[in-house]
């Protein structure tokens, strides 16, 4: 399937950020107040042009308050957050979003991501949501409609896949794009490195609450590490093929982290993805300690191989190529070019770009995790939605752990629900 939004961020990327037409304050609320969250509100806040954080949410009151004392340390002159703008809870998001706003920034974990961003468009806020966006099928066609709707209202949207906005990347895909392979025909994607953060289990918490607290080993909310990790390295050869896939085979498990603490996600997948011209790529994430760490993507053509992360061509005749782009931080570029646009009324919305490479690494998980062929189409139409039936402290999450704490863990062959 070809999308020329999957394009999106290589034709708007290269204006730069102008001197702001625009020169009302915007005013910016922060939905999701962990490590990201704080980093993608201090990118706000750096922008040019006046801006100013007014408002907050998380579901829990100490990161929301360890937040804010982050960012006091070097935005205090742009920060107006009294205690009537901090919300708390699960319903904290449309206090934030329905407050007197203009840009509405989404860090929570992924799984609330297509509940926040619909609501946010049906407000008339500009967006900017971190990746992935969604975690299932019904959430990427949630997305998908909320994206439509954003383009209707000319609401800007950016998503966090920063790659987009890194200089030696835009560089190194047009090359590739301008033939510089010849046909590609074989890619390569790694995201392979020892695991993440774990909190452990408290005296007296919730289940809903330990989930919720180690968000990223259950797929409700993160959807598994090939999702919210690995959708960086996919998203990039959809770039150079300027498609997705058409179907994926895979295979992964949990051999090394096992256990009660590493909640119900593999902990390695290798997926083979085949695109409508048959052309192929291979895709690796793993966490696991003491292995091969690697964070890279790779083309392979007629006329050489490319290590687009390195923004390096190596041609089987004559001199190789390594890009010298030089430019700014890609986290704080996507923020440039978000409020530019903004201020200065210029088109911008990833959001459907958003979502195709959020379901491309959807598409690997199924495959997985079932053992079987999955297709673009039956994963896009997939009925299986993660989400809990309530949002509530005292709710069952969607899965819940046997009397040794261990949680179901998918079973390649078994029978699985598209």
């Amino acid at each position: 399937m070809t999308s020329s939004a999957t394009l999106a961020g290589a034709t708007l990327l290269h204006a730069s950020p102008a001197a702001p037409r625009d020169e009302r304050e915007l005013k910016v609320a922060l939905i999701g107040c962990g490590g990201r969250g704080t980093g993608a509100a201090a990118q706000a806040l750096s922008t040019a042009g006046k801006v100013k954080l007014v408002a907050m949410a998380d579901a829990f009151q100490d990161r929301l308050e360890g937040c804010l004392a982050e960012l006091t340390k070097s935005y205090s002159g742009r920060l107006d957050v009294p205690e009537s703008r901090r919300f708390v809870g699960f319903d904290a998001y449309q206090k934030a979003v329905d407050a007197d706003v203009d840009v509405v920034l989404l860090a929570t974990p992924p799984g609330f991501r297509p509940l926040h961003f619909a609501h946010a468009v049906s407000r008339g806020k500009h967006v900017f949501m971190e990746k992935p966006v969604a975690v299932d099928g019904p959430g990427v066609r949630q997305v998908l409609a909320a994206a439509a709707e954003a383009q209707q209202k000319n609401l800007k949207v950016g998503v966090g896949l920063q790659r987009h906005h890194d200089a030696r990347y835009i560089e190194t895909v047009e090359r590739l794009r301008s033939g510089a392979l010849g046909e590609i025909n074989f890619m390569r994607a790694y995201w392979n490195s020892s695991g993440v953060w774990m909190n452990k289990r408290r005296p007296g918490q919730t289940e809903m609450e330990y989930q919720m607290r180690n968000w990223y080993y259950f797929n409700w909310l993160c959807g598994d590490h090939i999702v919210e990790q690995h959708i960086h390295n996919l998203d990039v050869i959809n770039w150079v093929k300027g498609a997705t896939p058409v179907r994926a085979q895979g295979q992964g498990g949990r051999q090394v982290r096992v256990g009660p603490d590493f909640g119900e996600i593999y902990d390695h997948h290798v997926v083979e993805y085949t695109y409508a011209d048959e052309s192929r790529l291979l895709s690796q994430c793993r966490h696991q300690p003491n292995c091969w760490e690697n964070v890279s993507e790779h083309a392979h053509g007629a006329l050489g191989n490319c290590d687009i992360s390195a923004g390096s061509i190596k041609p089987r005749k004559g001199e190789a190529w390594r890009s010298r782009a030089e430019g700014g931080d890609p986290y704080q570029v996507e923020h440039d070019v978000l409020f530019a646009a903004i201020r200065e009324d210029r088109p911008h919305n990833e959001a459907v770009n958003g979502a195709h490479a959020t379901l491309t690494a959807i598409l690997g998980r199924m495959a997985t995790y079932s053992g079987k062929t999955v297709t673009w189409e039956e994963a896009l139409h997939s009925q299986l939605a993660l989400r809990p039936a309530e949002y509530a402290w005292n709710a069952a999450p969607p899965t819940s752990p046997d009397a040794a704490g261990l949680y179901p863990i998918p079973a390649p062959g078994s029978s699985v629900s598209f």
